[in-house]
């Protein structure tokens, strides 16, 4: 199906809104990818039972879908040089949303950004190579963008990573 055609079909949901239909098969290819993204196609087709050309096709379906959004290395934060782990709590002005976050994708060293209910508006996961730069992310930084009310920051003293099964 060309671009062109592919818009103007009329589908019922907006392509990214709802979550694609996956099988049993599609799931446990997404937990081995999930757990290692550089399998071979062929040793991922043996580990979830599937031909090679089964295992080729669903991938290229669970991207173009974009239930796969990409592949990235999983870093070891320490050994990467950002010592230093914090959660970042943070309270905006109402209606201030868009441009908070706006602003603060430009931010180094936040890995992690979420909007929340509850208590506060915003929690952030940064990591920095140590407490003196923390400290500027948080004041310099975050303080300094327009909206911000206030921000707690929650040091984090100790990670145990999870494995990355789902």
């Amino acid at each position: 199906m060309d671009h062109l055609s592919s818009e103007s079909a009329a589908s019922p949901t907006p392509p990214g809104r709802s979550a694609a239909s996956l099988d049993d098969v599609d799931r446990a290819l997404l937990r081995e990818l999930t757990a290692d993204g550089r399998l071979s196609m062929r040793a991922l087709a043996e580990r979830v039972s599937v031909s090679r050309s089964n295992a080729y096709a669903r991938v290229e379906r669970l991207i173009e879908e974009g239930v796969i959004a990409g592949f990235t290395a999983r870093v070891d934060p320490v050994r990467a040089g950002l010592g230093t782990a914090a959660y970042v709590l943070v309270n905006i002005e109402q209606n201030s949303w868009r441009k908070v976050s706006a602003q603060l994708r430009e931010v180094p060293y936040i890995q992690h950004l979420a909007f929340v209910g509850g208590d506060v508006d915003l929690v952030m996961l940064v990591r920095t190579p140590d407490n003196a730069s923390l400290r500027d992310v948080v004041l310099g930084r975050i303080h300094a963008v327009e909206g911000v009310r206030s921000t707690r920051t929650w040091l984090i003293f100790d990670e145990t990573p999870t494995p990355h099964h789902h």
